[in-house]
């Protein structure tokens, strides 16, 4: 039986209140409206289908996506869906956007019987990806290592605006796993492997989707859909869907802090964790989806499923003997809306547990009524169309100019021997490896397609090989490809072309991937990859490896003998200029890891380790750890103040130092506090990322910066599993300095 507990969360009575005043603005109107509502509508309102389902044709490269008006029709006005959402299986331009959005609402709005709109929902996590002329961004593993907030919600704004341009009101987005294992093919998609990190980053990507007072209706704003809930991050194996066993001490210290944040920031939407959890798959638990969300934290926005995965409770899963149990099982859990995505059984199959009182109407008013109420607050009863005025803007050289700002602000600079870069500009250069001349590589997935479809990228945005040629002109540049990503193309021709320059370029890394084909069993990077870089290195022609990947590649027989190693991630498609304005010093390189980067492919560890991974035997031992990144400039800090020796469990402390830029670069250093909790009755973590600011300083100028802490920031979930801080001394570490203090009971 599991524990059920109550936890003391900072900010509870806030989540409360602005669920209370949601509630309150529409509630009137829900209740009207769900009068009127036969059980059919109410049951259509609940599901979700995929555009596929009704279309003619599919997108490709060489054919135009049609929708079919008939069966567009029949599932509104004979199924009653409440929802569509995808693309089929291709982007498709804004105007094909409008067209298509604007088809759906007219019957939903002019056909059907109450006139309830469609709530359309799309993948937008890097800008608004399936519009062809929307901005791109870094993914959000590369914003999480900008260690800028700000950027995020302005990326965020930016997608919003584009999406309602095109008539989409819902983005499935942003993902808040906690991303703690480095095999895992949906890394990319995280903000790191720190709880407060992601934290940070989630609330302000959705206060840039939904706006700083959650007012979705406004005409550039669009709802935010937290994901994936909960556990899914962290799966044992390491693969895509395969279970997560997470004991409840960590998953209320790792794994729920963000969400609980997201709550608390006010997001609308939440889909479900696809995977398994302790041996109970997420989209079946009551304990999960009702008892915590919705009742702990308050979550008063509605809960998707992800795709076909209400059907696989019994198809896969194996908790349901029949399809009709999956439904019930998944809708009783806490389920709102169904994801189907291929047809309308969902729609059938609950409708007929309903008539035969196996699923009381009770929950399916529940359910619609959360539904309804985030349709009225985006406004879609007053305005379900694309936004004319908005189009303008989509795309702008102004939104471009903040995606070149992010993917410049996330590369991290992991290694630079002797200040070998920034490298000049009159010297000749190879640039080689499957990453150089590719533009899907620096998007990942989720990009027009979900795959690597290279011809659909636009051609004005340069690849790393290209932006090089741009800075040294063509003639001074030396392209070879020497490899694919698994297979050896021409290493004697590519190394044979080293000897004839200054320095080699060797841009290695991942394919474009998303879920689960992006299964590996080996973090090590392809042979091919590692043959290419160890012949070029064994000219003895300077080397700098430009790693482009969404997760951790091992590289370590490259490490040594690479003068420099430059990290991309996925930076978008600014990113090959990105790349190109930091080897040659045009940009000063601030960006820092949000994971640990591994040595080897059987050490993966996270930084927060406990003590007793830190004895030699198991000392925590990475190619570089969370929180690495170098600089072009030098930072020196000084004077770590605290405005008190001892801290009682009400007050605050608060937190100084001075840093200073001591080279001769302008530069950005990011400031991490980590806070250590030297003994208490859990055993500690070494260390804990608690605070982070960037502060960029001309060369010899110094800032005063200054964090805060409070008594949440020192607690923990102890052996009763309740929320407390405990007295005793903290150690708190920025940079080389560190103070500690001791937290007292209050008398």
């Amino acid at each position: 039986m599991r524990l059920k507990i109550i936890v003391i969360l900072t900010g509870l009575c806030s989540i409360a209140g602005f669920a209370q005043e949601a509630s309150n603005d529409f509630g009137r109107q829900v209740q009207e409206l769900l009068s009127k509502m036969t059980l059919e509508e109410k049951v259509g309102q609940m599901t979700q289908v995929t555009l596929q389902v009704v279309s003619k044709t599919r997108g490709t490269p060489n054919q135009k996506h049609e929708v079919d008006p008939e069966k567009l029709r029949e599932a509104i006005l004979k199924y009653h869906v409440g929802s569509i959402l995808n693309v089929y299986d291709l982007a498709l331009t804004l105007e094909e956007w409008q067209t298509l959005i604007t088809k759906i609402q007219d019957i939903a709005t002019k056909e059907s019987r109450l006139g309830i709109p469609i709530i359309y929902g799309i993948d937008a996590i890097h800008g608004a990806n399936y519009i062809r002329e929307a901005t791109l961004f870094p993914q959000s593993i590369s914003m999480a290592a900008t260690r800028n907030p700000e950027l995020v919600k302005k990326s965020a704004e930016i997608t919003a605006y584009e999406m309602r341009a095109a008539g989409l009101p819902w983005n499935f987005n942003p993902v808040l796993g906690v991303g703690r294992n480095q095999l895992w093919p949906r890394l990319w998609e995280t903000f790191g492997e720190d709880a407060y990190l992601v934290s940070v980053m989630g609330e302000a990507y959705i206060k840039g989707i939904e706006g700083d007072d959650n007012n979705i209706g406004s005409a550039d704003k669009v709802a935010a859909c937290m994901k994936h809930y909960l556990g899914y991050s962290f799966p044992l194996s390491g693969k895509d869907r395969t279970p997560a066993w997470i004991p409840e001490r960590m998953l209320r210290d790792t794994f729920l802090p963000p969400f609980t944040k997201a709550v608390q920031a006010g997001v609308q939407t939440v889909m479900v964790n696809s995977g398994e959890f302790n041996g109970i798959p997420v989209h079946a638990d009551h304990y999960l989806l009702t008892e915590v969300l919705k009742n702990e934290l308050g979550f008063q926005g509605f809960v998707v499923s992800d795709w076909e995965d209400i059907k696989r409770l019994y198809t896969r899963d194996r908790v349901a003997a029949t399809p009709a149990e999956a439904v019930k099982m998944s809708v009783m859990a806490g389920m709102d809306m169904s994801m189907v995505p291929y047809d309308y059984s969902f729609y059938e199959i609950l409708l007929k547990l309903v008539k035969e009182s196996e699923v009381p109407e009770s929950r399916i008013d529940d359910a619609v009524s959360r539904i309804l109420r985030v349709k009225l607050a985006l406004n879609l009863f007053e305005n379900p169309y694309p936004s004319a005025v908005l189009q303008a803007n989509v795309g702008s050289d102004e939104s471009a100019n903040l995606s070149l700002q992010a993917a410049r602000e996330a590369l991290t600079l992991l290694k630079n021997n002797n200040g070998f870069l920034p490298l000049k500009k009159n010297i000749k250069v190879l640039v080689t490896g499957p990453n150089a001349n590719l533009r899907s590589v620096l998007n990942g997935g989720w990009t027009y397609t979900q795959g690597n479809e290279e011809s659909v990228y636009p051609k004005d945005k340069k690849t790393i090989l290209e932006a090089i040629q741009d800075k040294l002109g063509r003639e001074n540049v030396v392209h070879v490809e020497g490899s694919g990503h698994e297979k050896v193309v021409d290493i004697k021709l590519a190394a044979d072309a080293a000897k004839t320059v200054d320095a080699a370029i060797v841009c290695i890394g991942e394919a474009p991937y998303c879920e689960t084909p992006g299964n590996i069993d080996d973090l090590t990077l392809p042979k091919a990859q590692l043959d290419l870089a160890a012949a070029i290195l064994e000219t003895g022609i300077p080397v700098v490896l430009v790693l482009v990947e969404g997760r951790p590649r091992v590289i370590t027989p490259l490490v040594d003998d690479a003068q420099a190693i430059l990290l991309a991630y996925l930076p978008g498609p600014e990113g090959g200029q990105a790349i190109a304005d930091v080897l040659f010093g045009d940009f000063n390189t601030c960006g820092k890891l949000p994971y640990t980067y591994p040595r080897h492919p059987n050490d993966l560890v996270c930084y927060d380790q406990k003590p007793i991974e830190m004895d030699d035997s198991n000392k925590l031992n990475p190619l570089w750890e969370f929180g690495h990144g170098l600089s072009y400039t030098t930072f020196a800090y000084s004077e770590l103040k605290i405005d008190r020796p001892k801290m009682k469990m009400g007050d605050s402390l608060n937190v100084s130092l001075n840093i200073k830029n001591a080279g001769d670069r302008a530069g950005k250093a990011v400031v991490e506090l980590y806070l250590s909790d030297l003994v208490r009755s859990i055993s500690p973590e070494i260390k804990q990322l608690k605070r982070f600011t960037g502060v960029q300083l001309d060369p010899g100028k110094s800032r005063t910066v200054q964090f805060t802490l409070h008594k949440t920031d020192l607690s923990f979930h102890n052996r009763e599993n309740k929320f407390i801080a405990e007295p005793g001394e903290f150690k708190i570490t920025i940079g080389d300095l560190s103070v500690t203090f001791e937290l007292v009971a209050d008398k």
